[in-house]
């Protein structure tokens, strides 16, 4: 069992408030809260608080018997920027830990990020995400390097990161509004006010994406892209645009995959077959240099070739749902709608 915070404890270690967010995660959410009591707390002292978002299964109630202060938030429009607020706000700590509630937090990692954390300028500091579970499906297994950043300053952090409370409370915490995306935009606030984030070189915690069919994995990146258009287009015309560029860029990768097929139909219809065949020839060899190109850019991330090779397939075929994102997002801007939470998971998994 978590042991709870005392306010009366008069240890001079600093205290950490893990704030774990989740909604219907399961057996997940289990296994997140047992890797926190693992934890080394040899620089610091914990209070744990899971921040539940109109689960059906049962995971407040669970969490509550482990000896977790629990937060059950029912919005209108769930999501993981409102979870994290709640958390944050309710939270006695000087560091804020947040946690997805389907991760588990490494046992060193929070004693290594509170030493880097001794430079006053730093807000932020993150490690890798990792799947706990590659094998489980080939998209597991790409998504995987999804996470493998370059260590150092980054522009902005994953949904696992510590953080100072005092930072956070100066920029008011995430944008409750929007539904994917909310790390570096607040990140960009953060780097605005003069402050670092910085990503250490170290395993933070294992994830469990859970992505096994094609529907998941066409969700996920459709809320990337839902994500990409509604944060891009809030700082178009801003000194320090943020995701324009990605945005920009998919709307022309996209584009072009989707029309590739109808290209080829017409050249066939259209063209003699010598230079239909011809074009088509030029045409496989030119995706092949393409994904050769990705392959080996990638390749820091994993010493297997053939993962790198599947990664880079991934790279360029996830560019459609993430196009479908976009428009979808520019069209509910256009009605004045807003679209819910855009969940790829199924409830409790295993």
């Amino acid at each position: 069992m978590i042991p709870a915070f005392s306010a009366d404890n008069l240890s001079p270690l600093p205290l950490v408030s893990v704030v774990v967010i989740g909604r219907n995660e399961g057996e997940r959410l289990m296994r997140c809260l047992d890797a926190i009591e693992r934890c080394d707390r040899s620089r610091c002292r914990l209070e744990v608080i899971y921040v539940d978002s109109n689960s059906s299964d049962g995971s407040p109630q669970r969490a509550a018997e482990r000896g977790v202060q629990v937060l059950q938030v029912q919005p209108l429009r769930p999501s993981a920027a409102l979870g994290r607020n709640a958390g944050w706000r309710a939270a006695q700590g000087e560091f804020i830990l947040f946690l997805d509630g389907d991760t588990e937090l490494q046992p060193d990692f929070l004693s290594q990020a509170l030493v880097a954390m001794e430079q006053s300028d730093v807000a932020i500091c993150w490690g890798h995400r990792r799947e706990s579970r590659p094998e489980q499906s080939w998209y597991v297994r790409v998504l995987d390097l999804d996470w493998i950043s370059r260590s150092g300053d980054t522009e902005f952090c994953g949904g696992d990161a510590l953080m100072r409370r005092a930072v956070l409370q100066q920029v008011q915490g995430y944008d409750e509004q929007l539904i994917a995306g909310e790390e570096p935009e607040m990140c960009r606030r953060i780097r605005a006010a003069g402050h670092r984030i910085l990503h250490l070189d170290v395993l933070m915690t294992r994830h469990d994406l859970a992505v096994t069919t094609w529907s998941a994995y066409w969700r996920r990146a459709f809320r990337t892209g839902h994500a990409y258009a509604e944060v891009s287009a809030r700082f178009r015309r801003s000194q320090d645009p943020l995701w324009l560029r990605e945005s920009r860029r998919n709307l022309v990768h996209g584009s072009a995959l989707l029309l590739a097929p109808l290209l080829l139909v017409l050249m066939w219809a259209l063209l003699p077959a010598p230079w239909a065949t011809g074009l088509t020839a030029i045409g496989g060899l030119l995706v092949l240099l393409l994904l050769a190109r990705t392959a080996r850019r990638c390749a820091w991330k994993s010493p297997d070739r053939f993962t790198c090779w599947l990664y880079a397939l991934h790279s360029h075929l996830a560019q459609i749902p993430i196009l479908f994102g976009q428009l979808a997002q520019k069209r509910d801007a256009r009605r004045g709608q807003r679209r819910q939470l855009i969940e790829y998971k199924t409830p409790s998994g295993r």
